[in-house]
């Protein structure tokens, strides 16, 4: 719990159930325009927003004029302000110019009746330190608030000290300023896997501080992974959701290594605080991506595995943000993000585990808030194989009727569960209340 604050609270009603949006970074990487933005945002508003989905995230780099893919361009210059804040490239979000900021794209997103968010790095940009520049609320100047414990992946920032005088007040008029910008989620990269938890545990704390003093509810996600388990209570006490993986693709090794990491985490999950098996890689992906081993695609994972991760996410209760471009969803994609009886399972099922790993057959099990259970049942083995499970071993007494929520159809009433899943593959079944 090292590093946990009990009283930091407010900010779990901003997310009170697992957040669900899309992100720029998978189809897009550190390119995305304003115009795209507003394209996937439409088609949210029109098709998901029934659904639940409503953040628009925007990913890394918004402030960087050239940038042209995930492949980072380094120690170019960036959009920057008077006070050693980042803002966003006029040329690729127009309605930015004169000083606006994200403030108008907000504005627009919002009156779909959404959500927005962006992305950022962990410090201070490179180019504030090199010149200096002001920061807002302190005498100090960007160079005396910085540190050298940068980002192995991404030029563009040095670390913040957090000892250092001026440090907090940096934090404060970053988030000052997205609050005028009326963003309602916030991305910060670089700090939530082990590599410098001596340090990032501090700015985690001074982040929702800052965050805690701009007066606007934001959800507050801390990336990449893997997360270090042992820093559960600091991650609960200060952030809505995190990362327990690096970036996540669409390769089947990557999707089954996830149940372990869903095996360590899920006591975690729950009252506003969400370990985050990352984005969605589904559809159409890698417009102008070089990431994840392959370039534009639909997604690599066959139908089964799409059905089983979106069964693992939506039974543990991930935040679920999904990466490809929404315009080009076939119907079978947008099946996957509108079943209501699943995310039915995602918003309200609480008390998510494992039942049981046996090999590669494994079952997971919630309740629901009627008094019915949630069973999940997965093959994670290259050839079929039959997975079961008995109603005792849910602690359930006598028989029940059971409903696959995939397939949207009445299983009868069953005493157990029994199924011949493919490789890959598995089942969600609702077991109904008694009566």
């Amino acid at each position: 719990m090292l590093g946990a604050n009990v009283h930091q609270t407010a900010h779990k009603q901003y997310a009170a159930t697992p957040p669900m949006g899309w992100n720029s970074w998978d189809c897009y990487g550190a390119s995305v325009t304003e115009e795209e933005v507003l394209g996937n945002a439409r088609y949210m508003a029109e098709h998901l927003k029934p659904f639940g989905w409503e953040y628009v995230v925007v990913d890394i780099q918004w402030y960087e004029p050239g940038a042209h893919s995930s492949a980072y361009r380094p120690f170019v210059p960036l959009e920057m302000d008077g006070y050693s804040r980042l803002i966003p490239a006029v040329n690729r979000f127009p309605s930015s110019a004169g000083g606006k900021g994200f403030k108008p794209l907000a504005d627009i997103i919002h009156g779909m009746g959404l959500k927005f968010g962006i992305h950022i790095m962990r410090g201070i940009s490179r180019q504030a330190v090199h010149s200096n520049t002001p920061v807002l609320g302190t005498d100090r100047g960007a160079r005396d608030i910085a540190s050298n414990n940068i980002c192995p992946w991404n030029s563009d920032m040095y670390g913040i000290n957090p000892a250092a005088e001026g440090a907090q007040a940096y934090y404060d008029s970053l988030f000052r300023l997205y609050a005028e910008w009326e963003v309602d989620f916030v991305k910060v990269d670089d700090i939530a896997a082990s590599r410098l938890y001596h340090i990032h545990h501090r700015e985690i704390e001074m982040i929702r501080t800052a965050m805690d003093r701009s007066g606007r509810p934001m959800v507050l996600s801390l990336s990449p992974g893997a997360a270090p388990l042992e820093y559960g209570g600091l991650l609960t006490a200060n952030a809505n959701m995190w990362r327990m993986t690096d970036d996540f693709w669409d390769v089947w090794p990557l999707l089954k290594d996830m149940f372990g990491r869903c095996e360590q985490w899920y006591p975690f999950v729950g009252g506003g605080s969400w370990p985050d098996c990352d984005m969605l890689p589904l559809g159409h992906i890698g417009l102008r991506s070089v990431d994840g081993g392959a370039s534009e695609r639909l997604t690599r994972f066959t139908q089964d595995e799409q059905r089983t991760m979106m069964t693992l996410w939506s039974l543990f209760r991930s935040p679920l943000m999904f990466g490809g471009e929404l315009r080009d969803n076939d119907a079978w994609t947008l099946s996957l993000l509108t079943n209501e009886e699943v995310l039915a399972a995602h918003r309200d099922g609480r008390g998510a585990r494992p039942l049981y790993r046996q090999g590669n057959r494994t079952v997971w099990t919630s309740r629901a808030p009627d008094g019915g259970v949630y069973v999940a049942l997965f093959n994670l083995g290259d050839e079929p194989a039959e997975v079961g499970v008995g109603l005792a071993e849910l602690g359930l007494a006598g028989a029940r009727q059971a409903r696959d929520l995939w397939e949207r159809r009445s299983l009868g009433r069953v005493e157990g569960l029994q199924f011949v899943l493919p490789p890959h593959g598995s089942r969600l079944v609702k077991l109904e209340p008694e009566g």
